[in-house]
């Protein structure tokens, strides 16, 4: 372009010369100078001819360029064309990575949300149905099928999206016979050698037997083409099941296609995070089983520890619940905001009354048993009777030293027989005494304080044979001069077992119970003397201990959130609505009604229960009228009992755990007012 500007200045320049002579011309002919106008004329016609030349050329060039304008027109009309098509494939590219990205990003969102869940899901069946599912959608595949490893070294049919019962075969790992690996199947060959196996063609494969596939293929008329094996693997080199998925999916066209490789990380991602939730889950599992082992384990020790409250542990917790459920189903009164919201709650609930008892666990087995008065760790109505057969030899001596001594053998023999008869009569009154009952009269009480008063001579040193401890509780006493002379019944100050230690009841707790200056009172008249029952106040303090023992020994547990109210379910059950129970002496607001269902459910099976050797046991009928006094004592929680009674509880629980002979009809409607 700067030859045609450079040929365009020339013009120019030879047009101005032109008008210069033109102008000069003009002039010469005013003057008349015809020989300057000549040579002007020769000169314009120079420049004319150098003129015509310069456009000559110049056209040319003008077509040239033009030409060449042209050609580059052309040429940038290509390039366009081309930058066009490079601009449309780089689109395309772009489009494609956008949706590889895109799609990767909801894979990932996907994992992410797949690991919230199955980090917060607790039943294991959802959890199944997540890692499961889960799987199948981030693979885009039509089928999938979970594996679980068993203790019994086999992999079991878990679950599967197909619908259809599952196989009840389970898959073992070796041969039973030889113990070979069975690594010929696609999903042993993963466990045993944590490895993600890929079958783009199951009729094309030829490393394992996939027999089994095809055959399901042709019952099922699902026809499984493509396979992808991942090994559900929470640390290195140990599986706990698998993940197999079926036809990859192509998401255009619908067309099985094999597993893409892209995809198979995270298919791997989301195998590893359901190993690891999949084994929290199953140490979570494992670790309730052996709570739950080790507090019935607990429940059974305390049970077999005494025949007297044999399975009475066992047994609560059955009531416990069968009450709880229907009061469960109460919408209206005074019962219908009550109801366990989870299956944590109902746990708690059940483990708070197995372990009801479980301060019995301190208490002495002679306390507990202790069916007659004067039962220690043996029955001292042996010491008793000894005596009463002294008494008979020292009224036979007496007859005889009489007789010799000139007195008529006659009398002599019917004092000695009075005398007999009166020893009888007196031991058999103090042996019904021992027995116990309801209640003691006071007469019964002043005549055993006159039997009592009779005496007798010991000849030999009660300090011998003793223990340390025993020897201790004689230091108060002076040591006689032998024989001499004792009450037939005695209280001595050697029956006081003194408390050590102060029974300290920490204010935290809020126990309300009046502590007995001894631990115990061995005294032979003090317990012959026991207005009810068999236990001195003493040992009847020792037997309620178990609830402070109870509640201490459960509140000092390290419990977790969900079973932090399992103190207050076991250590109340022995409490009432009016303040008058115990540890505590809490009142019917203070008292949950799952509290209130335990102390139902103890009264009854006490009552009913049929394995304890010092009562017989109380028929269904006799069970339910006692429990009316204690309702109408404002012991027992009047809604409940009367729930107990209309729901059947009281007679299903009879059914399955008493003897045919208590299974008596009972007239509820005499006790629901």
């Amino acid at each position: 372009m700067s030859q045609e500007f450079d040929a365009f200045r020339d013009e120019q320049a030879v047009l101005q010369q032109a008008e210069g002579v033109l102008a000069g011309s003009a002039a010469d002919v005013g003057r008349g100078d015809y020989e300057s106008l000549t040579k002007s004329y020769r000169k314009l016609l120079k420049l004319s001819q150098r003129l015509t030349r310069l456009s000559d050329r110049s056209e040319e060039r003008v077509k040239e360029a033009h030409s060449q304008i042209q050609q580059q027109q052309v040429e940038l009309e290509a390039a366009h064309q081309q930058l066009a098509r490079h601009a449309d494939v780089l689109e395309e590219r772009v489009q494609e990575r956008t949706r590889d990205l895109k799609l990767a990003e909801q894979k990932l969102a996907r994992l992410v949300q797949n690991g919230i869940q199955l980090a917060r899901e607790r039943d294991r069946n959802v959890l199944l149905r997540h890692i499961l599912f889960g799987a199948r959608d981030i693979a885009q595949c039509a089928a999938a099928t979970l594996f679980l490893k068993t203790e019994r070294d086999t992999l079991s049919f878990a679950m599967r999206t197909m619908e259809g019962d599952l196989p009840a075969f389970e898959i073992p790992l070796r041969d039973p016979q030889t113990g070979a690996a069975n690594d010929h199947f696609v999903v042993v060959h993963a466990a045993l050698h944590n490895k993600t196996i890929i079958i783009n063609d199951v009729y094309q494969e030829t490393r394992f037997d996939l027999s089994g596939t095809k055959r399901f293929s042709e019952e099922s008329g699902f026809r499984t083409v493509s396979m992808l094996t991942v090994p559900l693997s929470p640390r290195e080199g140990e599986v706990v099941g698998l993940l197999q998925l079926l036809n990859a999916i192509d998401q255009e066209t619908g067309a099985v296609i094999p597993f893409p490789k892209e995809l198979i990380g995270f298919v791997e991602a989301l195998a590893a995070q359901s190993a690891v939730a999949l084994e929290n889950h199953q140490l979570v599992e494992s670790q309730k089983v052996l709570l739950e082992s080790l507090i019935k384990l607990i429940a059974g020790a305390i049970d077999a520890k005494s025949p007297y409250t044999g399975g009475h542990c066992e047994r609560v917790p059955e009531l416990a619940v069968m009450l709880a459920e229907e009061a469960q189903k109460i919408t209206d009164g005074p019962l219908a905001a009550f109801g366990f919201s989870s299956e944590d709650e109902w746990r708690e609930f059940r483990i708070g009354a197995w372990l009801h008892d479980c301060g019995k666990v301190v208490t002495p087995e002679y306390v507990v048993d202790k069916a007659t008065k004067l039962e220690t760790i043996y029955n001292r109505i042996h010491e008793v009777r000894t005596r009463f057969e002294v008494l008979w030899r020292d009224a036979e001596i007496a007859h005889l030293r009489a007789v010799a001594a000139g007195e008529a053998e006659g009398s002599s023999k019917e004092r000695l027989a009075a005398r007999r008869q009166q020893l009888v009569d007196d031991f058999a009154f103090v042996a019904e005494c021992n027995i116990g009952g309801e209640f003691m009269d006071p007469k019964r009480v002043e005549r055993l304080r006159g039997i009592a008063s009779t005496t007798w001579q010991r000849h030999f040193d009660d300090r011998l044979g003793l223990s340390h401890e025993e020897l201790k509780r004689f230091h108060a006493m002076p040591v006689p001069t032998l024989p001499t002379t004792e009450p037939l019944l005695a209280d001595k100050p050697c029956h006081i077992i003194p408390r050590e230690r102060r029974l300290s009841l920490d204010p935290k707790y809020g126990f309300q119970l009046k502590v007995p200056e001894h631990l115990y009172n061995l005294g032979e008249m003090y317990n012959l003397a026991i207005a009810r029952g068999t236990l001195t106040e003493e040992e009847r303090f020792k037997i309620n201990e178990h609830t402070v023992q109870t509640i201490v020994m459960l509140e000092h547990l390290p419990l977790p959130k969900a079973m932090r109210r399992i103190p207050e379910y076991a250590g109340n059950h022995h409490e009432t609505l009016i303040g008058t129970g115990y540890p505590r002496q809490l009142s019917k607001e203070q008292l949950s009604i799952p509290s209130r269902i335990m102390v139902i459910a103890d009264i009854f099976e006490a009552l009913t229960a049929c394995d304890r050797p010092y009562k017989k046991p109380k028929t269904l009928s006799e069970a339910v009228k006692i429990l009316s006094f204690f309702k109408k004592d404002q012991h027992i929680d009047p809604d409940l009992f009367n729930l107990f009674l209309t729901s059947g509880v009281y007679r299903r629980y009879g059914e399955k755990y008493l003897l045919r002979e208590q299974l008596d009809e009972v007239d509820i409607a005499r006790f629901l007012n």
